[in-house]
């Protein structure tokens, strides 16, 4: 749910590490908790529709992990002191207009999407470990283990997607063009607003 977001807890006991790249993993952070958010609000949308369907229990499974990574970035924004994308709202509204208009398609939209956002997704992880690596790998240890394991769990859900048709949804490509174009748009603003 939305009021799920941010903790109202203001300051964390936690000590952040010397020497980190601050506005690196300020960016990091944000976009992700974004991006983890749109996904819950993607996986809402589905469900509103497809949940009653056989494709339920699959879809609710893919969101149920997705709200442990929202969970996740939360308490790492706490954390790191890190302040949220001023363009949550945003991703509330489409996160779940995405997600109810592909499902709307039918079972193959809903998994299109699924395979375009989330391999949208993981090729951003891939990026941000690169960078995390090249800063320093021992220094950012909590946030790469934490970056490489929702990855995987990313590209599970983009093989379940294929797995249940994703291809055979209406304009498939065109379908995954232009959500993966909105994916970069999403990741390109919440870095920075």
């Amino acid at each position: 749910s939305p009021a799920e977001v941010v903790s109202p807890r203001l300051c964390s006991t936690r000590v952040v590490p010397e020497g980190i790249n601050k506005p690196v993993v300020d960016r990091i952070i944000r976009v992700d908790h974004a991006g983890e958010y749109g996904a819950n609000r993607i996986y809402a949308g589905q469900m509103a529709v497809l949940g009653r369907s056989s494709v339920g229990p699959i879809i609710q499974q893919m969101w149920n992990q997705e709200k442990d990574h929202l969970k996740k970035f939360s308490e790492l924004m706490i954390a790191y002191r890190v302040r949220p994308t001023a363009l949550l709202p945003v991703w509330n509204v489409a996160g779940f207009l995405l997600g109810a208009g592909s499902a709307l398609l039918g079972k193959k939209g809903a998994m299109a999407c699924t395979v375009a956002v989330e391999e949208s997704i993981s090729d951003h992880y891939n990026s941000q470990i690169r960078t995390l690596i090249e800063e320093d790998p021992e220094k950012y240890k909590e946030i790469l283990q934490t970056i490489k394991q929702f990855r995987d769990d990313e590209l599970e859900h983009h093989d379940i997607g294929l797995e249940h048709d994703a291809e055979a949804a209406p304009a498939y490509r065109v379908l995954k063009t232009a959500i993966q174009l909105g994916c970069k748009a999403a990741i390109f603003l919440s870095e920075r607003i």
